[in-house]
C-alpha cells in the first residue's frame, strides 16, 4: 500500500511539473488583429487602420492590414485572435464565409465596423453573424444614447457627439444585445452591439464613415473595448498581464520641423527586450536578437562571409567628426560570430579599426571593400587571424561634404562587378583612364577598381539597392522615391543624349508610410518616406511563397518601421504595390538602416537605435557640424541592435559555409534556394578561375526546370560564373553553345541572362533573331533582348526589323521598350543615331529657352540645406514679361510655382494631396488648377531653370512657392505687382 501512495505522490508532483512547465512556457503575448480593409477610394479604410494601429499599439494590439478577402481562410485566420472588418465586399465565397464562421465558432473574436454591415451580402449566415445589414443612411451629427451602461464594453465610455452617416439597418438578428442607439425623432435604431457564435463573440457599431469619428477618444475607447470583449476572458486576461513598457519622457532641445504642440520629448532609451515588446512583425514570424550593445555599437552596414559570419561596420564618429587623418577614427570592422548555436554572438573580433564613417562593405578578392570617402578601401587579411594586414585605397573621388550623402550599398553583382549607390556628396575622379562627375546614382566597377560605369540618375539622396534573382535592379531615395526602377543603363541613354534620369523609373504605388508610433519626428514628405534606406528583395525559400523574389524591404528609419514593398511586373518594368510593413516599432530610438536576407534565410535588421536620425536641413536652433548635419547631443554614440526575422514554419538551412578551396562544394552553393549563398558559390568560383569546373556549370544551365515561380536560379548564376571565367568570349565552343540553348530556356530569368551573357558578335544576333527574343512573351526579357542587340556589330536588316518592331503596339507602349528600340536603331540604322541624338538635345535647348523678349530677369538661388529661397520679396511691373531664374544648389529636387494671390493654401494643399498620388512626380507636383499662374518643373540639384511668363495686370501679391512634398510650408516668398 504504501508503495503505491509514493507512485500516486511521485505522479501528482509530475503532473504538477509539467502544469508549471505549460503554464510558464505560454508567456503572455501581444493581441494579434487582422484588420480587412478595401481599395476602394469611398471609406478609406487604410487611413482608419492607421488610427486604430497607432491608438492600441502601446496596449498591446497589433493590428494587421489586408486587402485581399483571399485571407478569409483557415490557414490565415488561426493566427489571429480577432477580425476587425471595415471594407464594401459585395459577397463572399462559400470557402470564405465557412473559414470565417468556424473562425468565430471555434472562440475567436469578430469585431465588423461602419460598412462591414453591407459586406458578404450574399450570406445570410454572415449577414446573421454581424446582427444585421445595412438599408440607408443620410447624414448628421447625433448623439450616441447608451443603452447598457454596465456592460463591459461600455467601461469608461463617455457618450459623445459626432458627424458620421446615419445608418439605417435591416435584417436585424433578434439575438444581439444593443448597447448604443441613435435617436431620430421617434426612432430608436440600434447602432452598437454584441452577440455570441457559438465559442466566439461579435462586435459591431455603425459608427465610423471618416476620421471625424475614427480620431474621437470616445469612440476609440469603445473600439478598443470592444475588441477585448470579442476576443474572449483568456485572451483579454493574457493581455492585461502583459509587460507593456512605459518609456520616461523628458523635456530635451528637439527639432521640431512640423511645429508640432506640444513640443516633441526625449524618449529614455529601451532594453532590447523592451524595446521588442513594442515592436510589431508579421503573424507568423518572430523576432530573435543576434548581437546589442555593447557588443556592438552603431552597426551602418553589415554583410556574411563565406564562412556565414556577420562583419558589422561600426561608426562612432558618425555624422560629424570627419577627420583629416582617417587612421585617427574611432569606427572599426567587427566579425560577430554563433559559436554555440544559440542563435546570439558570442565572439567577437575586431577586424580592422581606426576608421572614419565607413558606410559600407562588400567581400571581394578575398577581402572586403569598404566605402570610407573620400575613398573605397580594399581590406585583407593574408595570415588567417581575422585581422586586416592589407589596407589600400581602391578609387577616390567621393565627396566628403556631407555624410549622409556619400557612397553605399555595396554589392556583388550578378555581372561580377561591384555595384553601388551615392547620394549628393557625388563622385569626381578618375577610374583608369575615365573621369567622372556625378552624384545621386547607381554605378558599378570591377573588384581591382580599375574600371567604372555611372549606370543611372535618381531624384534625391541615394541610400537603397536591391537585385532580384531575374537580375532587375530596384532603388530607394530619399524624399519621397522609395520605390524605382533602374530599366535601361545610363550608357545606353548617352547615345541619343537621353536626359540622366530616364533610367531611373519612380514606380511606387503609394505615398504614406504606416508608422504605429504616434510621435513622428520628419524633416519633410510628412508621414511619407523620407529616408528610405535599402530595397532588399527576400531572395531565399525559407518564409512564404508570397515573399519569394517579390517583396523589398525598404528600411525607413524615421518612422520606426521597414516597409513591405511588393513589386509586380509591369510590362518590361515594375510596379510597387503597397505591402504596409514587415516591422513597426513604437519605440522611439528604433532606427532599421539595413534589412537583408542572411546566410539562414532569415532577414537580419540592422537597428542604428538612435532617438536622432534627421541629418539636416539645420533646424532653428542648431548649427552645422563638418558632416554637415546638425549638431544636437542627443545623438546616441553607444546603442545598436541586431535581429533577425525567422519564419516559425521555416526549414534549416542545407548549407552554413562554404570552402573556398573545395570547388565541388561551390557547384552545390551554385544550387543552394538562397541567393546567398549562390552570389558567395559564383564569386568564389570566379575568384579562383576554376575553369575545371566548365561542365558542371554546362550541367546547371541545361536544367530545364523552373521552380513554384517560374525561377531556375541556379542556371542564371552558372551563365554569369561562366562570363566571370571568360568561357563565354567565344574560345569555348561548347560554353558558347550552352549559351545559345539557353535562349530557349522555360524560364525568362534564364534567357535574358543568356541575352546579357553572350559575346557580341553576328553569331550571337543571329541567335537572338532565330529563338524570337525580339518578341518574348516576357517583355522584361524582351527588353534585355533590344538592349543586347543595341551592343551587336551594324546590321542594314536588323535595323529593318528594329523599325518595324517600333510601330508593334506592345511595344510602342511600353515604357521600357519604346526607350530601347531607338538606342538599338542608332547601331543598326545608318545616321539614325546622329539624328535622334541631334532632336534630343535641339528638344533639350528649346525646353529651357523661349523666344520671347524678356522684360526683367529675377535670379533665384536655393538655400542650400535650408529649404528656402534666398529671395523673400521681389517687385515685377503689371503685364510685363519676366524671366525668373532660379539655381538649385541643394541636395534634393525643387521647383517654382508662381501662384494667384490670396491662393498660397489652397495650392499648398492641393500639391499635399498630390504628393500621395504615384504619379504626382509625372506633374512635377504641380497641381492642376487655375490658381497656378506659372511653374518650373522640379529641378534637380547643380541645375538651374528659366521661367518665362506674363505677369498678371492687377496689381498685389502673388505668392511663389516650391510645391515638393511639404515643402511649401516654409519655401515661399512674394512676387509684389505694381504698376
Amino acid at each position: 500500500m504504501k508503495k503505491y501512495i509514493v507512485l500516486a505522490t511521485m505522479c501528482i508532483v509530475a503532473l504538477v511539473n509539467i502544469k508549471g512547465t505549460f503554464y510558464k512556457s505560454a508567456q503572455p503575448r501581444r493581441l494579434e488583429i487582422l484588420f480587412m480593409g478595401h481599395t476602394a477610394a469611398h471609406h478609406q479604410s487604410d487611413k482608419l487602420a492607421e488610427i486604430v494601429q497607432q491608438a492600441f499599439f502601446k496596449k498591446g494590439i497589433n493590428i494587421t492590414y489586408t486587402t485581399n478577402p483571399d485571407d478569409l481562410n483557415d490557414a490565415v485566420l488561426s493566427k489571429y485572435d480577432g477580425l476587425m472588418l471595415y471594407a464594401n465586399y459585395d459577397t463572399i465565397s462559400k470557402s470564405q464565409a465557412q473559414a470565417l464562421l468556424q473562425f468565430v465558432k471555434g472562440g475567436k473574436g469578430f469585431i465588423p465596423v461602419h460598412c462591414a454591415s453591407f459586406c458578404f451580402r450574399n450570406s445570410d449566415e454572415v449577414v446573421k453573424l454581424i446582427g444585421g445589414q445595412f438599408s440607408t443612411h443620410k447624414t448628421g451629427t447625433f448623439d450616441m444614447v447608451v443603452t447598457d451602461k454596465k456592460h463591459p464594453i461600455m467601461k469608461d465610455v463617455i457618450p459623445f457627439n459626432t458627424w458620421d452617416e446615419t445608418y439605417v439597418h435591416t435584417k436585424i438578428n433578434k439575438e444581439i444585445h444593443v448597447l448604443t442607439e441613435r435617436i431620430e425623432g421617434d426612432h430608436h435604431e440600434p447602432y452598437t452591439w454584441n452577440n455570441t457564435y457559438g465559442k466566439g463573440r461579435v462586435f459591431y457599431t455603425a459608427y465610423g464613415h471618416d476620421e471625424r469619428t475614427w480620431k474621437n477618444p470616445e469612440f476609440l475607447k469603445l473600439l478598443e473595448n470592444g475588441v477585448r470583449w470579442a476576443i474572449g476572458k483568456k485572451a483579454e486576461k493574457d493581455l492585461t498581464k502583459l509587460l507593456k513598457p512605459d518609456p520616461a519622457y523628458t523635456v530635451a532641445e528637439i527639432p521640431n520641423y512640423e511645429n508640432r504642440n506640444p513640443i516633441p520629448k526625449l524618449q529614455a532609451p529601451l532594453s532590447t527586450a523592451e524595446s521588442q515588446l513594442l515592436t510589431q512583425i508579421p503573424v507568423g514570424f518572430n523576432m530573435q536578437l543576434f548581437a546589442a550593445e555593447p557588443d556592438i555599437e552603431k552597426p551602418i552596414a553589415m554583410a556574411w562571409d563565406e564562412k556565414g559570419r556577420l562583419w558589422v561596420l561600426e561608426t562612432i564618429d558618425y555624422p560629424n567628426t570627419v577627420r583629416e587623418d582617417k587612421g585617427e577614427g574611432l569606427d572599426r570592422i567587427k566579425i560577430c560570430e554563433d559559436t554555440n548555436g544559440d542563435g546570439k554572438a558570442d565572439k567577437f573580433t575586431i577586424f580592422a579599426e581606426h576608421l572614419n564613417i565607413p558606410t559600407s562593405i562588400v567581400f571581394a578578392r578575398g577581402g572586403v571593400i569598404i566605402s570610407q570617402a573620400p575613398d573605397l578601401l580594399f581590406l585583407k587579411d593574408t595570415n588567417g587571424d581575422d585581422k586586416a594586414d592589407i589596407r589600400e585605397k581602391l578609387i577616390s573621388g567621393w565627396g566628403t561634404f556631407d555624410t549622409h550623402a556619400g557612397p553605399s550599398n555595396l554589392k556583388y553583382g550578378l555581372d561580377n562587378k561591384i555595384w553601388g549607390t551615392v547620394g549628393y556628396s557625388g563622385f569626381n575622379g578618375r577610374v583608369g583612364d575615365q573621369r567622372f562627375n556625378f552624384n545621386q546614382a547607381v554605378y558599378h566597377f570591377t573588384p581591382d577598381g580599375k574600371k567604372m560605369e555611372h549606370l543611372g540618375s535618381t531624384s534625391n539622396n541615394t541610400w537603397g539597392l536591391g537585385f532580384s534573382e531575374n537580375n532587375d535592379v530596384f532603388v530607394s531615395t530619399a524624399n519621397n522615391s522609395h520605390s524605382d526602377y533602374l530599366g535601361i543603363p545610363l550608357p545606353y541613354l548617352q547615345r541619343l543624349a537621353m536626359p540622366g534620369m530616364e533610367s531611373v523609373k519612380k514606380i511606387e504605388g503609394h505615398y504614406g508610410m504606416h508608422v504605429v508610433t504616434k510621435n513622428l519626428r520628419q524633416v519633410d514628405v510628412f508621414n511619407g518616406f523620407t529616408a528610405a534606406a535599402g530595397h532588399n528583395l527576400y531572395t531565399a525559400r525559407n518564409f512564404p511563397e508570397e515573399y519569394w523574389n517579390k517583396v523589398g524591404f525598404v528600411n525607413e528609419p524615421t518612422g520606426r518601421v521597414i516597409h513591405r514593398a511588393i513589386l509586380e511586373p509591369d510590362g518590361s518594368g515594375f510596379k510597387e504595390k503597397d505591402g504596409w510593413n514587415f516591422l513597426a516599432s513604437a519605440d522611439e530610438w528604433m532606427g532599421p538602416v539595413q534589412a537583408e536576407v542572411g546566410p539562414d534565410g532569415a532577414v537580419w535588421v540592422s537597428d542604428w537605435y538612435n532617438f536622432i536620425i534627421q541629418h539636416n536641413p539645420t533646424p532653428r536652433g542648431f548649427q552645422n557640424g563638418k558632416g554637415n548635419a546638425y549638431i544636437n547631443p542627443l545623438r546616441d554614440r553607444t546603442h545598436g541592435r541586431i535581429y533577425r526575422i525567422v519564419y516559425n514554419g521555416a526549414k534549416p538551412s542545407t548549407i552554413t559555409k562554404l570552402d573556398k578551396n573545395q570547388p565541388e562544394q561551390l557547384i552545390a552553393g551554385l544550387q543552394s534556394d538562397n541567393m546567398f549563398w549562390r552570389t558567395t558559390a559564383q564569386r568564389l568560383i570566379v575568384e579562383g578561375g576554376y575553369t575545371q569546373l566548365a561542365q558542371q556549370l554546362f550541367g546547371l544551365v541545361r536544367n530545364r526546370s523552373i521552380d513554384a515561380i517560374g525561377i531556375n536560379a541556379p542556371a542564371i548564376h552558372a551563365l554569369w560564373t561562366l562570363n566571370g571565367l571568360g568561357l563565354l568570349n567565344g574560345t569555348n565552343a561548347e560554353a558558347l553553345t550552352v549559351a545559345e540553348e539557353a535562349l530557349k530556356h522555360p524560364s525568362a530569368g534564364v534567357r535574358k541572362a543568356a541575352l546579357q551573357v553572350l559575346p557580341l558578335t553576328p553569331r550571337s544576333m543571329a541567335a537572338i533573331q532565330q529563338t524570337g527574343l525580339l518578341n518574348d512573351i516576357n517583355l522584361n526579357t524582351r527588353l534585355a533582348a533590344f538592349l543586347a542587340i543595341a551592343d551587336m556589330p551594324a546590321s542594314a536588316d536588323m535595323g529593318s526589323f528594329l523599325a518595324s518592331a517600333q510601330k508593334v503596339a506592345q511595344n510602342a507602349n511600353d515604357y521600357w521598350i519604346k526607350r530601347a528600340i531607338p538606342i538599338a536603331m542608332a547601331t543598326h540604322q545608318k545616321g539614325y543615331g546622329e539624328e535622334t541624338k541631334a532632336a534630343n538635345l535641339a528638344a533639350m535647348e528649346k525646353a529651357n529657352i523661349s523666344r520671347a523678349r524678356v522684360d526683367q530677369t529675377v535670379k533665384i538661388t536655393v538655400v542650400q540645406n535650408a529649404m528656402k529661397f534666398d529671395t523673400k520679396t521681389f517687385t515685377v511691373k503689371a503685364g510685363s514679361m519676366v524671366e525668373v531664374e532660379l539655381f538649385n544648389p541643394d541636395f534634393m529636387q525643387h521647383n517654382l510655382l508662381v501662384l494667384q494671390k490670396g491662393s498660397l493654401e489652397k495650392v499648398g494643399a492641393a500639391a499635399d494631396k498630390l504628393a500621395q498620388d504615384p504619379k504626382g512626380i509625372d506633374q512635377n507636383y504641380i497641381p492642376k488648377m487655375p490658381e497656378v499662374l506659372a511653374g518650373t518643373r522640379l529641378i534637380n540639384p547643380q541645375e538651374t531653370v528659366k521661367l518665362k511668363f506674363r505677369v498678371p495686370a492687377d496689381t498685389g501679391d502673388y505668392p511663389f512657392i516650391c510645391s515638393f512634398p511639404g515643402h511649401w510650408r516654409i519655401m515661399n516668398g512674394i512676387m509684389k505687382v505694381v504698376k
